[in-house]
């Protein structure tokens, strides 16, 4: 059997932790999934804990932080970083998102939202992962939202957020070249926190619905920044 394993995200986490317990709690109570913190092996391990909620703090430092899980076996993502970085560093192993593991459980129960329509924000950081992309169209649907695309969306996305408006982590462009160095000509360079407002407003005013899903953190962000109401997909999954 496909031994598969979580990557809870610090970024994530640290941004909603929250949401990320339920998520967690989600993966391993319906698939008794293990569950790591992180996708690089001793990476900022103190830094990203006392960056969490005191009150969470010591449930974040519980979980693993990392596991060298076999060739063969699945990693479950939530965050575009984590699977660009698996992608390119552990080719043996398959990547999957959170949101096709969903879809697979035929017991879910998605909350109705009446035929709300509602926008779909592709990320950049995985404009090229069609069946992710299809994953969360499908889950929008059977949350009985009508989907609205943008002009520049799937592969033609160019956003994720003002994340790309200033410099990345120097580990990214050493551990995912292809996405973050060879991939990134242009993106990542210094802005002021104006240039970033007017760039992510100038991308929100061809928002035409009252509200926008993103499945990116860094994306959630820009959206948010641009003045428009947005959710994180596993915020309008597991908020009830």
């Amino acid at each position: 059997m496909e031994q598969k394993f979580f990557v809870a995200s610090c970024v994530f986490t640290e941004g909603a932790p929250a949401l990320s317990r339920k998520v967690q709690a989600y993966v391993r109570e319906r698939f008794n999934l293990p569950i790591i913190r992180c996708c690089v092996d001793k990476y900022k391990v103190a830094e990203f804990e006392q960056r969490m909620p005191e009150d969470y703090r010591d449930e974040w430092r519980a979980i693993k932080h990392f596991e060298h899980f076999p060739p063969g076996s699945t990693m479950v993502s939530i965050c575009h970083n984590c699977s660009a970085i698996f992608e390119e560093r552990h080719p043996d192993i398959r990547c999957e998102s959170i949101w096709e593991l969903i879809l697979s459980d035929e017991k879910f129960q998605y909350p109705n939202h009446g035929g709300e329509p509602i926008t779909v924000q592709d990320c950049w950081r995985s404009k090229e992962n069609v069946a992710e992309q299809d994953a969360v169209r499908e889950i929008l649907r059977r949350m009985n939202f009508q989907v609205v695309e943008l002009p520049e969306n799937h592969e033609r996305t160019k956003f994720c957020g003002y994340s790309l408006y200033q410099p990345q982590p120097p580990r990214n462009p050493a551990l995912a070249p292809k996405r973050f160095l060879h991939g990134a000509k242009g993106l990542f360079q210094p802005h002021t926190d104006e240039q970033k407002r007017k760039l992510m407003q100038e991308h929100c005013a061809q928002i035409t619905t009252p509200k926008v899903a993103a499945y990116c953190h860094y994306c959630l962000r820009g959206l948010k920044f641009g003045n428009v109401k947005a959710f994180h997909l596993a915020e309008l999954l597991f908020s009830a």
